[in-house]
């Protein structure tokens, strides 16, 4: 019985399987996933992040550059200046100004601070909170860029700018409040022959900015637009730290998820595993039991088939191999066995043929002449016939054993179920002997025998029981499982000491048997007491039909004296 075995450690190897198992696996397959991912954002971030926002930012400036030179050139073909345009829509509106509108659109929108100046030198603040220090940024790059041998720009528009400054007698040095050379430091990004983008630092304000100055395609409005820009590198460190956090975060969540999950999805194939543990001990009890038809439910039904099927093949194997050894040996046997036959038939048979030929003559040459006396004969000529049919048939069943051709068919049943459906089948016999009979044994004890054969055995033991009952008149009827070394049986081949055995014993309260019969009960015709043996019809062979099946199981039958009584017992094969 499966349900006795010691609970057994995971060995090593069983917990570096669990360490290396599926559910493991998938575990640590989404941390490395994850941990690739963190990895690869933040080697992005630290050195394309910056060129993608600078490039980004460049595009921007680029477009409003294009937007305003669109608005500029429209008031040119209105024969308007932009100075006069504003004008004109500043006296309406400031609101509804649409010049200033889509300037402060680019403004709002872009965070563009926009300063122009128009060719007659007139400054225009289109869209700026710091105007004034704009506008004097961008007469200092005019100036400085106007100076120059080899004029990047190479509009005389410039000239003719300086010129304007020279007459108002602008004194660069003095009028203009910077302490730098704003220029000095000017990374350039982009240039065409209007305008150029460049990327300065505002010591004042610590903060880099993208500049776009030059001049729009009518050739002769100048401007400066200024738009501040994060500093990458920190903005980078920021978010790879936040990064970092929220990849962790992740991590963490995600691989209690795929843990939990995997979970669900290993537990039918762990269920599987252990099946298939008990298939390779033989046990075929466990059943997959599951409803899915995915490709587990699939294998499960498959392991159910094959569990039936190994399970038939080992029956017929234990068949097989026990008759191979019941073979062994067998030639040797029956010479004996034929001459021991014939002399225990002849020394039986003489009392009963010397009654029946006694009782016979006795009726034919009158000595019995009323009936009371005829009957008497009668009777005990029926009684010795009926004696020597039993007989006959008893050394029959014997011989047909220890020459085996009875073959012995090997099945699994419930032995306990075997001895209550005996015992209730006896239950009129118990009560007319005036018996009590008790079972011990658990619910159920599962054999691998010939379940016929067994229960003759069973009705030998416990007619042998009924038949030599006397004091407390009990019958004790016992199942237990042991293992063969317990039993103290010396091993044969294929028996191994941890082989597991259900030894049944039947027990009943009487007389002793003297201890130089004891090994002698199991020969044919021995008995004990051959008067009281004759009193209830008994031939000697019953003990011995007993040991003959047991053989032809390979297992073992014995007995022994009790303080009260006489205990015989056999045992089986529990293996699964």
């Amino acid at each position: 019985m499966s349900g006795n075995r010691p609970l057994k450690r995971p060995d090593k190897k069983e917990k570096d399987d669990m360490k290396h198992s599926i559910r493991t696996r998938f575990t640590l397959i989404f941390i490395a996933i994850v941990a690739l991912i963190l990895m690869a954002m933040y080697g992005v971030n630290k050195y394309f992040l910056e060129d993608y926002y600078m490039d980004n930012k460049v595009e921007v400036l680029k477009e409003a550059y294009i937007t305003i030179d669109k608005v500029i050139l429209g008031i040119e073909r209105d024969g308007k200046t932009l100075t006069g345009v504003i004008a004109e829509e500043f006296g309406k509106n400031m609101e509804d100004s649409k010049t200033v509108s889509s300037f402060r659109e680019l403004n709002d929108n872009s965070n563009i601070n926009i300063v122009m100046i128009d060719p007659e030198g007139n400054e225009i603040i289109a869209a700026s909170r710091e105007g004034d220090f704009l506008i004097d940024k961008l007469k200092l790059y005019i100036m400085s860029q106007s100076g120059t041998k080899e004029d990047s720009f190479t509009s005389p528009f410039f000239y003719r700018i300086r010129n304007i400054f020279d007459d108002r007698n602008l004194n660069v040095a003095g009028e203009f409040t910077f302490d730098f050379d704003p220029l000095e430091n000017a990374e350039n990004i982009y240039q065409n022959d209007f305008y150029r983008i460049q990327r300065t630092f505002d010591k004042r304000s610590n903060t880099a900015y993208l500049e776009s100055w030059g001049y729009f395609t009518d050739g002769g409005t100048i401007f400066l637009m200024s738009m501040p820009v994060s500093l990458i590198h920190d903005s980078v460190d920021i978010t790879n730290r936040f990064l970092l956090i929220v990849g962790i975060i992740v991590m963490v969540l995600g691989s209690i998820i795929v843990y939990v999950t995997t979970g669900i999805i290993t537990r039918p194939i762990n269920r599987l595993a252990k099946i298939s543990e008990k298939m390779t001990a033989l046990d075929f009890d466990a059943r997959y039991e599951g409803k899915a038809e995915d490709e587990v439910g699939i294998l499960g039904h498959s392991m159910n088939i094959m569990s039936e099927r190994l399970e038939k093949t080992i029956a017929e194997l234990k068949t097989a191999n026990n008759q191979l050894i019941q073979d062994i040996g067998e030639k040797e046997k029956i010479d004996k066995m034929r001459r021991d036959f014939i002399a225990n038939v002849s020394h039986e048979l003489k009392t009963p043929i010397a009654l029946i030929q006694g009782y016979a003559e006795g009726l034919t040459e009158g000595m019995a002449e009323d009936p009371e006396s005829r009957d008497y004969y009668c009777s005990v000529i029926v009684d010795e016939a009926g004696k020597m049919n039993k007989m006959v048939k008893q050394l029959t069943s014997l011989n047909n054993l220890e020459l085996g051709n009875d073959r012995t068919e090997f099945e699994r049943f419930d032995i306990v179920g075997l001895i209550k459906s005996f015992l209730e089948s006896q239950r009129l016999i118990i009560k007319k002997n005036e018996a009590k009979v008790e079972l011990k044994a658990p619910e159920h004890a599962y054999v691998w025998a010939d379940e016929f054969k067994i229960e003759e055995v069973l009705t030998n033991y416990f007619n042998n029981a009924l038949n030599h009952l006397a004091g407390e008149r009990e019958i004790v009827i016992s199942v237990s499982e042991e293992t063969a070394a317990e039993t103290g049986k010396r091993q044969e081949e294929d028996i191994l000491p941890e082989k597991r055995i259900i030894r049944v014993s039947v027990f009943n309260t009487g007389e002793n048997i003297p201890e130089e019969d004891i090994e002698k009960i199991w020969d044919k015709f021995y008995k004990v007491d051959k008067a009281r043996t004759r009193a209830y019809g008994g031939s000697g062979i019953g003990l011995s039909i007993v040991k003959a099946i047991m053989e032809s199981h390979n297992q073992s039958c014995s007995v022994r004296n009790e303080k009260n009584g006489v205990e015989f017992d056999f045992t089986l094969d529990a293996d699964k």
